[in-house]
């Protein structure tokens, strides 16, 4: 019997085939080889011929159809795979093939993932326009902060942060990625605190405030954290994807519970920040989206490396703010029956960076402001109220330098952490 064949350069993709985009380099052999093993060690290859192998397997091969530079196209025939089973789909496409010895480098730099697998999955329930109308905004970016000290504080002292936080203006208040139920902090009295003093802001400001408290636990403990924030009346609940897994993140969105998921992304840089190795930024937000998450953080297309003047920095910083905005593009594509989610600018924020980020990412974003609140000369509440006054003079169209003049707590932001003003 003829082997299958898993390199056919004049292959026509169909509809229905999941496609990826891979990055391919080679050791001690020819690219095209490389690429060979790749489809067929993801499909129905393995290294040798077996005596198992059936005519019928052959349409079920993965194909590689285009070749450009070190980039490779590989065709999968949508029925290798388990419909609405994310692991699965990964286990495939992103699963043995990153330890052969036949590549010196592989990354999973895209996906096009084709109808009838979208369709088996629920997506997002709410997405921009679910969380928009939860939280009663309809024309600017959502203001979020995260709790600082990340860890450390008593349940108290993280409740009353919040109430400052909320108090001041920000819409969103979430725990750091590593809050759990930590003795100092436990996880059930942390929550019914901290969404009585989000109760309390509402009373007092008139509008919505949300609290995404971590529920990353055993899929198990997860659940049961879950369903005591929906008892309690939680509008969302926050949780670490890559680390709690896709399988359990599955769960919690087929759950169906009333609250909206946001995904942090803790440990995603262990695959997706070396340009050769490993899987891209979009393949995870594509998933993430798949499964179900409303709101997932992307980076902030400034940072660290602002204002290097290094070449080799900005080089690197150009590349970041190419990767967020195309990861932003991506999480609000047309995918038919799945909503787009809302995209979280987070890292290293303060007031000063708004005007650059609403430019670049729009106003259907969340900015997400840690030490940049917490941080402010004058307290959590005066950050709060400075990263809403930056929101709001760019929304109107009024540089910060003019509306400084009347508002006191963003000229104490921009003078502490604006350099050559």
């Amino acid at each position: 019997m003829k082997p299958i064949d898993f390199l056919n350069l004049k292959y026509k993709p169909k509809s229905s085939d999941l496609i990826c985009l891979f990055r391919v380099e080679p050791n001690k052999v020819s690219l095209k080889e490389a690429s060979e093993n790749v489809a067929l060690e993801s499909s129905v290859g393995t290294w040798d011929e077996v005596s198992t192998e059936k005519e019928y397997m052959k349409k079920l091969g993965a194909k590689v159809f285009s070749i450009k530079g070190n980039h490779v196209k590989i065709a999968y025939p949508s029925e290798l795979f388990e419909k609405g089973n994310a692991p699965n789909i990964l286990s495939s496409i992103a699963g043995n093939i990153f330890g052969m010895k036949i590549v010196k480098n592989l990354r999973l730099e895209d996906i096009k993932i084709p109808d009838e697998i979208l369709n088996s999955f629920s997506g997002p329930k709410y997405g921009i326009d679910g969380i928009r109308k939860i939280m009663r905004i309809y024309d600017r970016p959502l203001i979020g902060t995260i709790i600082k000290p990340k860890l450390g504080l008593k349940t108290k002292d993280h409740a009353k942060v919040a109430y400052e936080a909320w108090t001041g203006g920000c819409d969103l208040v979430k725990d750091d990625e590593n809050l759990s139920s930590q003795k100092f902090n436990q996880f059930e009295e942390r929550l019914a605190r901290t969404l009585e003093k989000a109760d309390k802001a509402e009373e007092e400001t008139g509008e919505k405030k949300a609290y995404l408290v971590n529920i990353t636990a055993e899929t198990k403990e997860m659940m049961k954290r879950a369903e005591l924030v929906e008892q309690l009346g939680g509008k969302f609940v926050m949780i670490d994807v890559v680390t709690e897994g896709f399988g359990a993140l599955q769960t919690l969105r087929e759950a169906d519970f009333k609250m909206a998921i946001h995904a942090h992304r803790a440990m995603h840089a262990a695959f997706t920040r070396n340009p050769k190795h490993g899987i891209s930024m979009m393949v995870l937000a594509d998933i993430v989206r798949l499964i179900g998450c409303d709101s997932l953080h992307i980076g902030t297309v400034v940072g660290k490396l602002e204002g290097s003047l290094n070449e080799v920095s900005e080089i690197e910083e150009e590349i970041e703010k190419k990767i967020v905005k195309e990861t932003k593009i991506r999480l609000e594509q047309d995918w038919e029956k799945i909503k787009p989610v809302m995209a979280v600018s987070s890292g290293g924020l303060h007031p000063g960076h708004v005007p650059f980020l609403i430019k670049h990412l729009g106003k259907d974003l969340i900015i997400q402001f840690g030490g940049g609140i917490h941080g402010h000369p004058f307290g959590s509440s005066a950050g709060a109220r400075a990263a809403r006054q930056a929101i709001n003079a760019t929304i109107e169209g009024i540089s910060l330098k003019e509306y400084e003049k009347d508002h006191s707590e963003l000229r104490a932001a921009l003078e502490k952490w604006v350099k050559n003003r």
